[in-house]
């Protein structure tokens, strides 16, 4: 996998402090009790950011918009579907 510079240092233990607290949201296939599940956050200049759901503190991994698109596409064609 070829790997590309990023434009900002990134630490996934800090950064949390680029998104917005109140702006995380659980997908809409969250079970009730917080399942498997991660939340996203659509922050500021661009960044997406996802953590766990069931643990709030947990570090948050940080995406740029195309970064988080190829993403998307790629579990929109199943790409990332486990194998029977």
């Amino acid at each position: 996998m070829t790997e590309y510079p990023r434009r900002l240092d990134y630490d996934p233990e800090t950064a949390a402090a680029l998104f917005d607290e109140e702006n995380w949201e659980k997908s809409f296939a969250s079970e009730p009790n917080g399942g498997n599940c991660v939340e996203v956050n659509i922050g500021s200049a661009g960044l997406v950011g996802v953590r766990d759901t069931k643990l709030p503190s947990s570090p948050v991994f940080v995406f740029d918009a195309g970064e988080w698109e190829a993403f998307l596409t790629g579990v929109k064609a199943g790409q990332f579907d486990l194998r029977a």
